[in-house]
């Protein structure tokens, strides 16, 4: 909803849950959906389609793997976004290292440069007290902006 408030008109999503994608349907913010579970589906999309590609809420443990940065690496233009999330609780902190790895290894190689890597305090409300940041009853998070290189190189020679 704050995208489509900030004259982001053209939305498309994708989900692995059909549930999810009617829910998402019913928001009418959508102009397409469609199913896919990335890790072992690729986007369903051309290369270099999107100008902004978000992953909010699947980057973790037991859900989407940190080796599927490269398929949203794929689906966006050079220059384009790709915004993603990710929690810091004591459960996903081997997945968030994997994540982070995967992140500055595709940096290394000239694929996308980082523009924003911020810590979130209270990403979302804690199911377990064991997750909780220090007993307030949330988890924390992390948000990564990364923007695609002009020439990604696999391109290049």
């Amino acid at each position: 909803l704050q995208l489509h408030r900030r004259g982001f008109r053209c939305l498309h999503g994708v989900d692995g849950s059909a549930g999810m994608l009617e829910r998402a349907r019913s928001t009418g913010l959508y102009r397409e959906l469609r199913r896919c579970v990335l890790g072992p589906e690729p986007l369903p999309a051309p290369a270099e389609h999107y100008d902004a590609v978000t992953v909010v809420g699947a980057l973790g443990e037991g859900q989407v793997p940190s080796s599927a940065v490269t398929e949203l690496l794929r689906v966006t233009k050079p220059g384009g976004f790709i915004c993603m999330t990710t929690r810091s609780d004591p459960s996903n902190l081997r997945y968030k290292a994997e994540l982070e790895a995967a992140l500055e290894q595709l940096g290394a190689q000239g694929a996308w440069r980082k523009v924003l890597a911020q810590e979130v305090e209270h990403w979302e409300r804690a199911t377990a007290e064991q997750d909780s940041t220090q007993g307030t009853g949330y988890i924390s998070g992390v948000v990564y902006i990364y923007q695609k290189c002009p020439v990604s190189p696999l391109e290049e020679g």
